[in-house]
């Protein structure tokens, strides 16, 4: 794509994973690169994220992990197939970090941290001779179309020929992604959906004893079923709800539930190993002088967190197979989704009706967008990744041809 003449000024706001990768790929396409981010480093979400292992991407056949990407799969579908998981596998271990697939099918660096993936992506940034400018808060666009920021040392506007927006949702705003650019865009002609928190804990009215006693407890080899669709995994109790990756499961779905109805009422099944029947079968085992307490956890297995569960309902039922059918159905009744600033990311944003096919608003020609940005959502395991690494290849090659035909005009900075 490069030719005789100075090269186009390209600038991408926001360096997370998306405007990193937005950044590798337009210098990859000969564009002077600066990145611009309103934290004192790069990545701090991303690093959390390391924290839990790093999970990249997903290994299942390409169908099916678009599948997961729900009503937005059209929108999403040609990014992702152009960069799909084996392209985001190799860029990694073309960093020097090796990768491997869990028994889940859930693909990891080898060090199950972001770190050095993180010091070896700079590193060839830096390379590439991409510039990393922190400390500058993106605030919109100025008259003639110029982006403007806030720093430490004033007001500047930057005018490149083609820009890459890649900011965030608003999860966990403390590491930077605040939402703060909805305004802006907002004030600029560009839909947005509203944001909402996604893969998110609940709020459900415990009784004190639950509260007080079982806050922090996790529960373990569960399902939660709610509108027909049943999950399996973990969760964790908290002082004011439920957590974990259980409920994360169903969160779209159930914080749709309470906007709709006020409340969402989902069943926990605390031992989907066993049929009713097989349960209800240890149930009728012989008590004896044992509490119900006891007697639950030494037939039914259940940890005492559950046995809380169960009786949250109320006296559970005295015969086996009642019991059996009520440690299979146990009712949650959740009344709020955690706020956003707890939530693993985010729903909502730049609507894609507002985009052309190569990511590009159409209000502003020239500006790009890609990653949590935009309107979607996925659930965990790898799919958050994968969506916001494909949008940002698509965001940046779309940047760059566009750059790359508009050269020649005015491009500059200037403080105001």
């Amino acid at each position: 794509m490069t030719s005789d003449g100075p090269a186009p000024q390209a600038a991408v706001v926001g360096a997370g994973p998306a405007g990193l990768m937005a950044a590798e790929r337009l210098a990859a396409a000969g564009c002077a690169v600066t990145v611009y981010d309103r934290m004192p480093s790069p990545a701090r979400k991303f690093l959390l994220a390391g924290r839990g292992g790093l999970n990249l991407t997903h290994s299942e056949p390409i169908d099916r992990l678009l599948a997961r990407y729900g009503e937005t799969t059209p929108a999403l579908e040609r990014a992702v197939r152009a960069f799909p998981p084996e392209a985001l596998t190799a860029w990694c271990e073309g960093l020097g970090v090796e990768t491997f697939v869990g028994t889940s099918g859930r693909v990891f660096p080898k060090s199950l941290k972001a770190s050095p993936l993180l010091r070896a992506w700079l590193r060839r940034l830096s390379a590439a001779g991409v510039r990393i400018e922190l400390r500058r808060r993106w605030t919109g666009f100025d008259g003639d179309g110029g982006l403007t920021f806030e720093t430490p040392e004033g007001a500047y506007v930057v005018r490149p020929d083609a820009a890459v927006l890649a900011l965030g949702g608003a999860s966990w705003p403390r590491l930077g992604a605040d939402g703060g650019w909805v305004a802006p865009l907002e004030a600029a002609g560009v839909e947005i959906a509203p944001l909402k928190p996604a893969n998110c804990g609940f709020v459900v009215p415990w009784s004190a004893q639950v509260r007080e006693r079982f806050a922090g407890a996790p529960i373990k080899r569960a399902a939660m079923t709610f509108e027909g669709v049943t999950r399996r995994g973990e969760a964790i109790v908290t002082s004011d709800g439920i957590e974990g990756g259980l409920v994360y499961a169903l969160s779209a779905r159930l914080r749709d539930a309470i906007a709709r109805d006020g409340e969402a009422r989902p069943t926990l099944d605390l031992r989907p190993d066993l049929s009713v029947e097989a349960l209800a079968a240890k149930l009728a085992a012989p008590r004896g002088g044992r509490s119900l307490s006891t007697h639950l956890r030494k037939a039914a297995g259940l940890a005492p967190v559950a046995v809380a569960l169960l009786r949250e309902a109320g006296a559970p039922p005295s015969d086996p197979v009642s019991l059996a059918r009520a440690i299979k159905a146990a009712p949650l009744r959740l009344i709020a989704p955690t706020g956003l600033e707890r939530a693993i990311s985010t729903a909502g944003g730049v609507r894609f009706s507002a985009l052309d096919d190569a990511f590009m608003l159409k209000e502003r020609p020239g500006v790009f967008v890609a990653g949590e940005m935009l309107d979607w959502e996925a659930p965990t395991g790898g799919y958050l990744l994968q969506a916001t690494f494909s949008t940002a290849v698509a965001a940046a090659d779309g940047a760059a041809a566009w750059a790359w035909r508009t050269r020649g005009r005015p491009s500059s900075s200037e403080r105001v």
